[in-house]
């Protein structure tokens, strides 16, 4: 796909409208500039292509990612404006991928520490593998950050839990704490991910990229307000071809053909 050549940090794969993406960034998958800089051309590029209808993104080995690449810190505080830039670009490559418009699936394969645990629950969809663990490690370090993203899917004590304490949260407890949606052996990770991926490709292309845009713009709106919102969305997908056509094939009772518009 054009303007995806050349990648340093990540393979991508495209099949059957599934886009698979694996950070590749040995040894430990840590996020540096040029992780950035790539995960943002990336998912503006995915978005953008009409063949993609979701993304499923994973670690390569047994690491999803380490986080942030601390070597790069002492740089930062020594160039005049440093810490604005490194945040506007930290920042960025996070919202690349909350503001998607394809649904992604993080598939977490490994440790997700940090800025790795922040990336994934970026993703809509979370599987964990029973040996994948997420920590916020910040407190260690004399570093803050990703509170407020750790609240969007932990309940209040447990993100506590998790910010105070830098402690591990395996998959299983992951699971238990609802963070995660599926939680199984690692080798079978994928397999999961694939499923629901072709479950969501399968779908109206169209009104999936609603749902989405309508959970990123509804999500701090009053219901009623949010609500109603939804309803446009849903005038506005009743004039165009997929919805008419998911409508024929299920009064013809035969399988929908697609076209993305």
């Amino acid at each position: 796909m054009n303007g995806l050549d050349n990648l340093q940090r990540f393979g991508v794969e495209i099949a059957d409208h599934i886009a698979t993406v694996t950070i590749k960034a040995p040894p430990v998958n840590a996020q540096d500039r040029l992780f950035r800089e790539e995960i943002i051309r990336l998912f503006d590029i995915l978005g953008d292509a009409t063949e993609v209808r979701v993304i499923v993104l994973t670690g390569d080995g047994r690491t999803f990612s380490a986080g942030a690449d601390l070597r790069e810190r002492p740089a930062l505080a020594e160039e005049p404006g440093g810490y604005g830039r490194h945040n506007r670009l930290v920042r960025a490559s996070f919202d690349v991928v909350m503001e998607c418009t394809k649904p992604v699936i993080a598939a977490v394969n490994g440790a997700a520490i940090g800025a790795g645990c922040v990336l994934a629950l970026c993703c809509d969809i979370l599987l964990v593998a029973e040996e994948a663990y997420l920590s916020m490690t910040e407190v260690d370090f004399g570093l803050a950050g990703g509170v407020r993203h750790v609240l969007r899917s932990f309940s209040p004590s447990d993100a506590r839990l998790a910010i105070y304490t830098a402690r591990r949260l395996s998959g299983a407890e992951l699971y238990r704490m609802n963070v995660a949606s599926v939680c199984v052996p690692r080798e079978r990770l994928l397999d999961e991910a694939m499923e629901i991926a072709r479950t969501i490709a399968a779908k109206v292309p169209l009104a999936v990229v609603a749902a989405k845009r309508s959970f990123g713009l509804t999500e701090e709106m009053p219901l009623r307000d949010g609500y109603r919102y939804e309803q446009t969305q849903t005038a506005a997908l009743a004039t165009t071809e997929d919805t008419r056509e998911a409508q024929r094939a299920f009064a013809e009772k035969r399988k929908p053909v697609f076209h993305g518009r």
